[in-house]
């Protein structure tokens, strides 16, 4: 038994009945590998937030939610196939749709140390070839032309889009997961950028609002 499955069963019990319940909510199909990478990656954070405080939720049973269905509830409206995740944290939800979306190639990045040593540490267990964790600093980080830009507790709306101005491609998309209060954020969006599409999320377990706004360049169909 490898020490990643080690780990797993020490999850209770709920959290995999939990993570199932989720998924089949929002209608998103997994298979077995796809199943243990999402329980694995539970067990991971669970593990080190005890030592490294990677997220405040410190109960399994609501990471399930939190962050993990939190993060599968905008998979359909990733298509990439470059993905940025920026302000990454733990990896969330950039992880979290690399394994849902295994033809992703996604790059996570993140200022915080500690995060990016867990996020290198779970892309090695998990077996994920398709992330690319980088530490550094939005402002100091020069790749380009990634399909979608994604955020999920990076920062305002306008520090999100002003910061990344020059990582989407030409047809790029800005994906950002929002609770309940976006509309002063959106007034303030700089003329460069229009709002595509406004989607609220339904995720699994959760009571508050969340919702996923589209942003492209204006003039760009």
């Amino acid at each position: 038994m490898s020490q990643l499955q080690t780990l797993i069963n020490t999850l209770p019990s709920v959290v995999a009945t939990r993570l199932d319940e989720g998924l089949k909510a929002l209608e998103l199909t997994v298979n077995s590998v796809q199943r243990e990478q999402l329980l694995g990656l539970l067990a991971l954070l669970h593990k080190w937030n005890r030592a490294y405080n990677l997220t405040a939720v410190r109960n399994v049973e609501d990471m399930v939610s939190r962050h993990v269905l939190d993060s599968a509830a905008v998979a359909p409206y990733v298509y990439g196939p470059r993905l940025l995740d920026v302000g990454a944290g733990p990896g969330l939800p950039g992880l979290v749709l690399a394994i849902l979306k295994p033809e992703l190639h996604v790059t996570l990045l993140d200022s915080n140390g500690k995060k990016v040593r867990f996020q290198r540490q779970a892309v090695m267990e998990l077996a994920l070839t398709n992330v690319t964790p980088t530490q550094a600093r939005v402002e100091q980080f020069n790749d380009q032309a990634f399909d979608q830009v994604i955020s999920r507790a990076f920062a305002s709306l306008v520090d999100f889009v002003t910061l990344t101005q020059t990582l989407p491609a030409a047809h790029g998309q800005w994906l950002a997961m929002k609770g309940p209060s976006a509309d002063d954020e959106l007034r303030e969006l700089p003329a460069y950028v229009e709002l595509q599409t406004r989607l609220l999320l339904n995720v699994p377990f959760e009571t508050a609002e969340r919702q996923l706004l589209i942003l492209t360049p204006k003039g760009v169909e």
